[in-house]
């Protein structure tokens, strides 16, 4: 990673015009602060009252249904709220949601049907880039076979996916030098409007569309972040963009990390977070010589967050770094996993790119573009 030539790489997006021809179908920050989510709720809901129907006009199977997505719709919200550690509200029901982040690229939610490739078309999108996982689309029942065939009948559009977890921010770090390259060569391919979306478009989309503006398109990482946030409500890990982005220009090191769990009255003891998710855990083993409860595991560098689950309850560490309260008062704790010499050109370079202010010289983009454009392709 860190023999990377020089390119003269032009970030300007070529916006083709393709000839529309239709296949016979086979079927039919700045410190970032949270935006409320409402207007966006609200926008959502006006698009969706013109097609809506009545609950009386309902058959008793159709009003179940409508119950049961409303439900996942809470239960998805919930979690996502838990995870990303911010008040966010996903309506699956009301339908696909966008924004224009530029004429040229859009950050929404998923697709639900092949008929929103059509809705898409008439933007002018030629490039739809989907990043959710197979279990994300299987718990709203999106049939993405179909979205995918749909898509092919047409020569304009292309249906790409480029798979990121859902509430992971270290998954994210590490996918998103193969997913921006992805995308990237894509756009390169296809012109016109990119649609890049996940499931809400409010976590894993905006990451994925900053990176590539801080990374292609000659954005600042604060600029980027004002204009997506003047535009969408959501609330992208921008933590896991700046240690992907050192990952490219330094290379990719891990450290030997131990976390300890003092309590000898307890049964299990186990941690989330770190780089395994919000949605997994990792048991601690009891180690009587030290009377406590012991993880050692090998981090990359990076900042972590991640909470302990002691029989079966969340909670911080009080003897270990504790963040400060976000705004729904939620806490865990965190750990800082740094070169072991901070005075070495590779620790600056990293601290520089992790820090508050973190930007690219004209060589470190020229690096990165390259670093995409050789990256080997995805099936």
């Amino acid at each position: 990673m860190n023999c990377l030539q020089n390119l003269s790489l032009s970030s300007t997006l070529p916006l083709r015009s393709f000839k529309c021809r239709k296949i016979k179908p086979e079927f039919q920050l700045c410190k970032l602060v949270m935006r409320n989510f409402t207007d966006l709720h609200r926008r959502s809901l006006v698009k969706a009252v013109p097609g809506s129907t009545s609950n009386a006009e309902m058959s008793g199977a159709e009003v179940n249904d409508a119950e049961e997505k409303e439900e996942k719709s809470e239960i998805y919200s919930h979690n996502m709220t838990e995870a990303m550690g911010a008040v966010l509200t996903y309506r699956h029901e009301l339908g696909m949601n966008y924004n224009f982040i530029r004429p040229d690229l859009i950050v929404g939610s998923c697709l639900q049907t092949p008929e929103d490739v059509d809705k898409l078309r008439s933007i002018g999108v030629r490039t739809i880039f989907c990043l959710q996982q197979d279990p994300d689309l299987e718990y709203f029942g999106v049939d993405i076979g179909a979205i995918i065939a749909y898509s092919k009948t047409y020569d304009d559009i292309e249906h790409l996916r480029a798979q990121i977890r859902d509430f992971d921010a270290h998954d994210l770090r590490l996918r998103l030098p193969a997913v921006v390259s992805k995308l990237h060569k894509a756009i390169n391919r296809n012109g016109g409007v990119t649609y890049i979306h996940c499931t809400a478009g409010l976590g894993r989309a905006p990451a994925v569309a900053m990176a590539y503006m801080f990374w292609v398109q000659g954005y600042g990482l604060h600029e980027a972040i004002e204009l997506l946030l003047s535009k969408r409500s959501c609330f992208p890990k921008i933590d896991a963009i700046k240690s992907a982005t050192a990952d490219i220009l330094s290379g990719f090191r891990k450290k030997l990390v131990t976390l300890s769990w003092k309590n000898d009255q307890c049964s299990t003891v186990e941690v989330s977070g770190l780089d395994i998710g919000w949605g997994q855990r990792i048991p601690l083993k009891f180690n009587e010589e030290r009377g406590a409860w012991i993880l050692n595991r090998e981090l990359p560098e990076g900042r972590y967050e991640y909470k302990y689950i002691i029989d079966g309850v969340w909670t911080c560490n009080e003897a270990e770094l504790v963040t400060p309260p976000n705004q729904d008062g939620h806490v865990n704790n965190f750990i800082q996993v740094v070169d072991d010499d901070p005075s070495s050109e590779r620790a600056i370079l990293r601290g520089r790119l992790n820090g508050d202010e973190p930007e690219l010289t004209a060589e470190e983009r020229s690096k990165i573009r390259q670093f995409l454009e050789a990256y080997p392709d995805e099936n």
